[in-house]
C-alpha cells in the first residue's frame, strides 16, 4: 500500500488512540485493562482492517 493511500487512516488513528488512551479512559471509571478497554482497541483495530480490505476491494474492482 502507498503511503499516500495511508494518510487518512494514520490521521483517524493516531489522535484517537491518543485521546482514548491518554486522556479519556485514564480519568473515567474503566481505567486499567479491562473489557471495555480491550473493546475500544479492537473497534480501532476493526477499523483499520476495514480500511485496508477497502482498498484492497476498490483496487480489485478498479482493473475489471
Amino acid at each position: 500500500m502507498k503511503l499516500s493511500l495511508a494518510w487518512p487512516l494514520i490521521a483517524f488513528v493516531v489522535p484517537t488512540l491518543i485521546v482514548g488512551f491518554g486522556f479519556v479512559i485514564p480519568r473515567s471509571c474503566i481505567a486499567g485493562i479491562n473489557e471495555l478497554t480491550i473493546g475500544f482497541g479492537s473497534t480501532v483495530a476493526g477499523a483499520c482492517l476495514t480500511y485496508w480490505l477497502g482498498l484492497k476491494a476498490a483496487r480489485r474492482h478498479k482493473g475489471k
